[in-house]
């Protein structure tokens, strides 16, 4: 009778031994399984704030600035970036922009009048916050008599100076919405100023800046609702490949009074006109 007893308690013991060992390999694979998943939910979040709104290394917002390979464009990427914002400076040919490059910024690639470049832009920057767009990148043809206008050129001239920015704005307004700052700056002329046109000349700029101005004043209208800021602002006669050696301001000078009017101006401003100086500009 003894020996059946033991041999009862025997088997009792093996099942109860696998009953746990069961419960200990489940409990095994379900920590495993789960400390997985949370490992790839961990994962996912990392590569989603990677580029978040304040680049979470360095809790900096975004700037990205059009025609930053010269001329102001340079000087507002060279001032930002040490300023210690994340700064996407685009160009046409970015291997060929070496001032660019040799900042500390992150260069694009960008033909603000070619939609396929702007798409791809897009494509590149897509689920990253932006919080200031400035659209920069413009060219400025002198022509004073309506008798040596180019429509080619003409046509070129407003391909750059208005539906560029209007291509950008429009292809990178999902990024803007995820800023905080919400931002959109468009670099203007007083040249499209209608008010003080009382000199002519400079046929297709000045329409393509006037143009860029009542763009600016309806997007403001439109955005409004969401807490944007939209300027258009008139850099002064500044000393770049466009401005020329005559010129009375530096880009230093320039950009410095233009960021000041950035950081100024909030949602209850948008669809304003401003100088460098900080004073408005008639439409």
């Amino acid at each position: 009778m003894t020996g059946c007893v033991t041999d009862l308690r025997r088997a009792a013991i093996r099942s109860t031994a696998k009953d746990y060992a069961l419960k200990a390999t489940t409990r095994s694979w379900t920590s495993a399984v789960f400390f997985a998943a949370l490992a790839m939910l961990y994962g996912m979040l990392v590569h989603a704030d990677h580029h978040s709104d304040s680049d979470s290394a360095t809790g900096a917002p975004t700037v990205l600035i059009t025609g930053a390979n010269r001329g102001l464009g340079l000087e507002f990427a060279r001032q930002y970036a040490a300023d210690g914002w994340h700064v996407i400076g685009t160009a046409r040919s970015p291997g060929k922009a070496n001032e660019l490059n040799a900042l500390s910024v992150e260069v694009a690639q960008l033909d603000v009048a070619n939609q396929t470049s702007v798409d791809a832009l897009a494509e590149s920057l897509a689920g990253r916050p932006i919080d200031l767009l400035i659209n920069n990148a413009g060219i400025f043809p002198r022509v004073n008599k309506i008798e040596e206008i180019n429509l080619d050129d003409y046509s070129r001239t407003i391909a750059v100076n208005t539906l560029g920015p209007v291509r950008v704005t429009r292809a990178l307004l999902a990024n803007l919405r995820l800023g905080k700052r919400k931002t959109i700056v468009n670099i203007t002329s007083r040249l499209g100023s209608i008010a003080l046109n009382d000199s002519g000349s400079f046929y297709g700029y000045r329409e393509s800046k006037a143009a860029l101005n009542i763009f600016t004043k309806t997007l403001a209208i439109e955005l409004h609702p969401e807490g944007f800021t939209c300027l258009t602002i008139h850099p002064g006669w500044v000393k770049t490949d466009m401005g020329g050696a005559n010129a009375s301001l530096t880009p230093e000078e320039s950009i410095r009074g233009m960021r000041a009017v950035i950081q100024e101006l909030g949602p209850a401003d948008t669809g304003t006109y401003w100088s460098y100086s900080g004073e408005k500009v008639p439409w």
